[in-house]
This record gives structure tokens, C-alpha cells and sequence, in this order.
């Protein structure tokens, strides 16, 4: 018998909040790594720009930043892939929660695997994301560098 009255739905709702409030996290994330990459993308072209212009040991110094600047925004791009399809999977999850509960499925390991492939995907834009890190130091530290010569 499908659920038809509001005391069967509730349960449901309550199930519902988690991917939900996950949803909304991982936009917060999203904000964060578009704007990363943004600034990635801006410096690039502003580094791209000063190259007619210096000498040729400043040329080389110029090229390796747009190079790093370049893998920067394929890692970002990586880590924002991960996060939208963690959204994704956490909006199927929530999709699924009301239909397996209208259609009385007794079955949960479907909702379990896409919950932990929702995680999983979290957890790869992370570690993407820390990489982004990781390499914009290194890009600070040859800019700090080139800066004592």
C-alpha cells in the first residue's frame, strides 16, 4: 500500500535531511573551488600577458607559474567534478528515499551504496582540493624564490 497520509511521509522527510544538509555543504565547497579556479584562470592570463615583455631568464621564471597555474586549474577542475557529483548522488539518494518509502521496497542496500558513493566522491574532491594546495604553495615558494635572485 503506497504512502498516502502526512504521519507516513514524515519519517521520510526526517531521512531526507542529511543528503539534504550535505547538498548544501558541498554547494559551500562548489563556492569555494570555483573561485579558486577563477583566480587560477585570471593569473594565468595576467602572467600570460607579461611575457612579451621580460627578458629570457624572466621568460622561463613566467612559463613554469603558467605551467603550475595550468595543473592547478585541471586539479580544481577535478576536486569541482567530485563535488557535483557528490550533489548529484545526495539528490538521487533523496529521490530514492521517498519512492523506496512510496513503493514500500524493502530493499536498502541500493540507498546505502549511493550514500557511500556520495562520501566517496566528497572525499575525492577533498583530496583533489588539497592538492590544489599543495601545488599553489610550491607556486608561492618559486614566486618567493625567483623574488631574492
Amino acid at each position: 500500500m503506497p504512502i498516502t497520509s502526512l504521519e507516513q511521509i514524515l519519517p521520510e522527510l526526517h531521512d531526507a535531511v542529511g543528503p539534504v544538509i550535505l547538498i548544501s555543504g558541498v554547494g559551500l565547497l562548489l563556492l569555494t573551488m570555483t573561485n579558486r579556479l577563477g583566480r587560477a584562470i585570471d593569473r594565468a592570463r595576467i602572467l600570460k600577458r607579461e611575457l612579451a615583455a621580460p627578458g629570457e631568464s624572466e621568460r622561463s621564471h613566467l612559463r613554469a607559474q603558467i605551467e603550475i597555474l595550468f595543473r592547478r586549474a585541471k586539479i580544481i577542475r577535478t576536486a569541482i567534478l567530485f563535488s557535483v557529483m557528490s550533489a548529484l548522488l545526495a539528490a538521487v539518494l533523496v529521490v530514492l528515499t521517498f519512492v523506496s518509502a512510496w513503493q514500500q521496497w524493502q530493499q536498502g542496500w541500493p540507498l546505502g551504496v549511493i550514500f557511500v558513493l556520495c562520501l566517496l566522491s566528497l572525499c575525492g574532491s577533498l583530496i583533489a582540493f588539497m592538492g590544489d594546495i599543495n601545488l599553489s604553495l610550491h607556486a608561492l615558494k618559486l614566486e618567493l624564490e625567483a623574488g631574492e635572485k
